[in-house]
């Protein structure tokens, strides 16, 4: 994994983003403080997107169903109209 500071970043940008085509990871920091990552596309990219959505439509079934009126009250809770 490749560290760099944020101006330095911005002057290699060109280069940073061949290492990360390689297969390299990107850590950018500020004063030191790690604030952003720059991975390859294909990074994490285990699952399918079906397998993704089954997993959505299975959490979704486990929670209890909510009424477009429970919504709206919640949403106009504490309002003045």
């Amino acid at each position: 994994m490749t560290t760099v500071g944020s101006y330095e970043a911005k002057t290699r940008l060109p280069e940073l983003l061949r290492a990360v085509e390689r297969g390299e990871v990107v850590t950018i920091t500020r004063r030191g403080e790690p604030v952003a990552r720059i991975v390859g596309v294909d990074c994490g990219a285990d699952e399918s997107t079906t397998e993704v959505i089954e997993r959505i439509k299975a959490a979704r079934s486990r929670r209890p169903s909510v009424t477009t009126e429970e919504i709206l009250a919640a949403r106009d809770e504490g309002r003045r109209f």
